[in-house]
């Protein structure tokens, strides 16, 4: 079998990887979408199983308010003493001098739960991740934020010592294992240990284009005492531009039962127009940041040495010992809404759903509006990740508006400042029309206006689709769900990316969502119903 990187695709970012017997589990990173902290399973690191999350409610996670970005950062799963510790950190401040955060851990003795009431660590630094040392001691690794304008923000990397009796952090044990290299920007620590050494690997260069990945070593724990490995970095795709994966850095390694090494990094597959070169800018990453799985050697220095050079490959061997797992590699799906529960896919921003928000069940997701989809409180939707380039995605709503502040239908969204979407609403010449807007840098649009499509009388409910097509994405309607009409809109997709984000806002760490939402910033609780929701890649 062939690793195809990446393998999971979409916004799956900072992936900490581990083993336990014969099974894989990858956490990755999910800011400010609900549920927390994204988990995968697998026994052959080709097909990845979607897993519950472990932070699905408000004791774990409380993101009422969070910016769009903060959140859950670069969560740290692994296991010891029979059971799984996950570390994480809810950041509640993104931009300017200050990171205010605070790291938690939670443990279980059963990947799918239930996880226990979460433990406060610290507020030290983001990319905190626990070390199970040999002798039994464990250690909290993590960033360290300096917020002081006269100092580099990223000021190395922390170990403080953590006492299981207490479950407490001893601050008093807290040094500076490692500064980083002058590339800057260190963060992202794991330790491991091999061959009487203990070997650190953290992310350097920002999460991306200049992204990289280096390793460092001691025979202690001492402060300072750690050296990077020579001929490094360890992974970097900046030196590597035309490669299709780019941005690999912040990750986790594994060993598997038979002794070989793996590499688990985030990624990026940016994309160009026509009109651009490809290397300046170097592209557009929609299905922001990924996963790549990379094979790792180890050479006659003892150093970890990424197989194929430090710019990895798309395709890599998989274990020898690889167990073929049970799990798609298309991620296309339908659902008709007659579950109790909402499936793992679909995720809310900042809180989990609520009757506030609405029901779903017997058929019928039902959604009640109240703030924009501008807001970071409030907001009725749910919303899932692009998983590929192409895709179609539709749904049929009913929604029956009286005033211009309500609105309903079907949107590609980003963050609170980049989305788009096509939807019903009210017109005081037309009654019931159909709008496609666009919020762009938070400049808002409304593209058809006066040209507003009329929905007929006697019509209940009106479908919408969405046609993604990598650079650029349209919307199409029906009044009877076989015949469709293209709204004279292209949009690009660019907007819907981490690099356009990054050009104005501190905060650009996610991907792009196609979801299903409902808006009433009048206050009255207008509610939209959807009959179904699908989604199709395109290959």
């Amino acid at each position: 079998m062939k690793i195809s990187n990446p393998v999971l695709p979409g916004f799956n970012a900072d992936p900490s990887m581990i083993r336990v017997g014969d099974t894989y589990y990858i956490a990755n990173s999910t800011f400010e979408w609900f549920p927390g902290v994204r988990l995968h399973e697998s026994k052959d690191m080709v097909h990845w199983k979607l897993l519950p999350s472990p932070l699905s409610t408000t004791t774990l996670l409380d993101m009422k308010g969070n910016p769009a970005s903060g959140g859950i950062w670069a969560p740290d799963l692994s296991y010891a003493d029979g059971k799984f510790w996950l570390i994480y950190t809810d950041v509640k401040v993104t931009e300017g001098t200050f990171k205010d955060m605070t790291n938690y851990l939670t443990t279980a003795e059963n990947i799918t739960g239930p996880w226990s009431d979460p433990i406060r660590v610290n507020g030290v630094g983001f990319d905190a991740s626990l070390f199970h040392d040999q002798n039994g001691r464990k250690y909290l690794v993590q960033q360290t934020w300096d917020h002081r304008e006269y100092h580099h923000p990223f000021d190395g990397i922390t170990l403080t010592e953590f006492d299981t009796k207490t479950m407490k952090l001893d601050p008093k044990t807290a040094r500076t294992i490692y500064r980083g290299t002058d590339v800057k920007l260190v963060e992202g620590p794991h330790l491991y240990q091999k061959d009487g050494y203990y070997y650190l690997f953290a992310a350097q260069g920002g999460t991306v284009f200049t992204h990289q990945e280096v390793v460092a070593r001691s025979k202690t724990l001492d402060a300072d005492s750690f050296e990077t490995e020579p001929d490094g970095p360890f992974i970097t795709n900046f030196d590597t531009p035309d490669l299709a994966i780019q941005k690999q850095g912040h990750g986790a390694l594994v060993n598997t039962p038979g002794g070989e090494w793996y590499y688990a990094s985030l990624m990026a597959r940016p994309w160009n127009h026509k009109n651009e070169s490809a290397y300046d800018p170097r592209g557009w990453s929609t299905l922001g940041r990924e996963t790549s799985i990379q094979k790792v050697e180890w050479d006659d220095q003892g150093w970890p040495r990424v197989v194929g050079g430090h710019g990895g490959q798309v395709e890599v061997d998989a274990p020898k010992d690889a167990i073929e797992t049970d799990a798609p590699l298309d991620h296309s799906r339908h659902d008709e809404f007659d579950s109790e529960t909402l499936d793992y896919d679909w995720n809310t921003l900042r809180v989990p759903f609520s009757k506030h928000m609405g029901s779903f069940g017997d058929g019928q997701l039902k959604l009640v509006g109240h703030f924009s989809l501008a807001s970071n409180f409030d907001v009725s939707m749910i919303a899932s990740r692009w998983q590929a380039f192409n895709f179609d995605a539709e749904t049929k709503v009913k929604f029956d508006p009286f005033t211009y502040q309500q609105m309903a239908g079907l949107t590609n969204f980003y963050n609170d400042k980049h989305w788009s979407w096509i939807f019903i609403t009210w017109d005081e010449k037309k009654g019931h029309v159909i709008e496609v807007a666009e919020n762009n840098r938070g400049n808002y649009t409304s593209y058809l206006k006066d040209d507003a499509i009329a929905v007929p009388d006697g019509v209940e409910y009106v479908w919408f689709k969405t046609k993604v097509r990598k650079q650029s994405y349209t919307y199409e309607y029906s009044f009877d769900g076989e015949t469709w009409h293209e709204v004279p809109v292209t949009l690009d997709a660019a907007v819907l990316s981490d690099d356009y984000v990054l050009q104005t806002y501190g905060g650009f760490f996610t991907g792009a969502f196609v979801g299903l939402a409902a808006v009433d910033y009048s206050g009255y609780d207008a509610t939209a119903t959807f009959d179904y929701f699908d989604y199709k890649e395109l290959r």
